[in-house]
């Protein structure tokens, strides 16, 4: 049995990034080279109804080992990784036995305690990161090889009691369109859960209400020896916008139920200019206000240099999945977490899962941790025993509903 480090090894290695300026999905093709391997993988286990549709999602069932009533649950994880960092010839970096110093990635990079104080949680384990001049990948690709690793378990001769389960793996997650195609009523799942989330025993039900606000600035583009009183410069109008937002209300200013407006792209010339902004509020009054700002601000913009100076595409992208979530759901995965020796915790996530919009489109579905940390960024790490420890933790859940 192949264990959940060989599997993430395997996994990091394919190129999933997926990108925000597509539309299509998946928004790029080489998420397929990923989907086609679970496809296989799934299918030699011996997983029943595999499928792999012409929108990168693969599905399968895990059949019920138990006579017992129990509900169909759904276990799902994205297969992109965030285009943050680069998340190509990825080269991960392992350190088994790790003494709580710092670790070398390669030339110029350094995983530290002094910046990750979550290290010296993991003493004593194998510590996996990239060499720094990439991503990593476990976001979500931990999630998949736990996921992936309890199928095999579970299609496994002595397997634990229960009942059936329903596999996903997704595309685009990251992008905020993971689920913007998946067929929920074809999935069939009583309830499902996401296992993309952060360090041991994190279960989040709570997550942001998002927007996402598309900018463009039209500017008059002249030159500059006779610009006086005709030149509208896009890139200072573009500066003079972000100047009207809250300056305190962004992420590096904000925690736990603050929202921000994050200004994740800009480009610009004197005669064009683009924005991408991401707005989040937990409070869905505090949300409406955050876009109602933007649009103000917007507007203001236009009536001050002409109509048709600020194009604005505000839409929403999810909302807060509480307000879906029986709470028995979460209390089912703490159990589990306990009787793997978890410290389960409930912890608002500053961000967005499938789940969240799953929840709002008749599937209610928590997230659940994966083990790892620092995503979205070179500094990206994971442990092989917390990943160990999560796949415990999934087969444990899948058990606690034949109980």
């Amino acid at each position: 049995m192949e264990t959940v480090k060989e599997r993430f090894l395997r996994y990091v290695k394919i190129d999933t990034q997926s990108r925000q300026d597509m539309d299509t999905i998946p928004s790029t093709k080489k998420q397929f080279d990923l989907a086609k391997l679970l496809f296989g993988e799934l299918t030699a286990l011996g997983a029943q109804d595999v499928a792999l549709d012409e929108h990168g999602y693969v599905t399968a069932t895990i059949p019920a080992n138990t006579e017992k009533n129990a509900p169909v649950v759904g276990l799902l994880a994205h297969m992109d990784t965030s285009d943050a960092v680069s998340g190509a010839n990825v080269k991960p970096v392992l350190t088994p036995n790790y003494d709580g110093g710092d670790i070398a990635m390669s030339e110029g990079y350094v995983l530290s305690p002094k910046t990750s104080a979550e290290l010296l949680d993991h003493i004593g384990e194998e510590i996996i990161c990239s060499d720094g001049t990439t991503l990593l990948g476990a976001d979500d690709k931990a999630g998949v090889a736990e996921i992936m690793t309890l199928c095999e378990r579970l299609l496994s001769p002595g397997a634990p009691e229960h009942g059936a389960l329903r596999i996903g793996f997704t595309p685009d997650e990251e992008v905020g369109r993971g689920v913007d195609l998946f067929d929920v009523a074809r999935f069939n799942a009583d309830l499902a859960y996401t296992v993309d989330g952060g360090a041991l025993g994190e279960i989040n039900y709570e997550c942001f209400n998002a927007a996402s606000a598309k900018i463009h600035i039209q500017g008059v583009s002249t030159h500059t020896g006779s610009a006086r009183g005709r030149m509208v410069n896009a890139s200072l109008v573009c500066m003079e916008l972000h100047d009207l937002l809250p300056r305190f209300e962004n992420p590096a200013c904000t925690s736990d139920y603050e929202g921000f407006f994050h200004l994740e792209r800009i480009s610009g010339c004197p005669d064009h200019a683009d924005l991408y902004y991401l707005i989040r509020d937990h409070d869905a009054e505090k949300f409406e206000h955050k876009k109602e700002l933007m649009r103000q601000a917007c507007s203001f913009l236009n009536r001050k240099y002409g109509d048709g100076t600020v194009s604005l595409d505000l839409r929403d992208t999810y909302f807060n999945m509480k307000q879906k979530i029986d709470r028995s759901i979460v209390e089912a995965a703490e159990r589990a977490m306990e009787s793997v020796g978890m410290q389960p915790r409930l912890e608002p996530i500053r961000g967005g899962t499938d789940g969240a919009r799953l929840s709002y489109m008749g599937l209610p579905c928590p997230n659940l941790c994966t083990g790892g940390y620092n995503f979205h960024g070179r500094y990206e790490f994971i442990s092989a025993e917390s990943m160990e420890k999560v796949v415990d933790m999934l087969s444990a859940l899948a058990a606690s509903f034949c109980a």
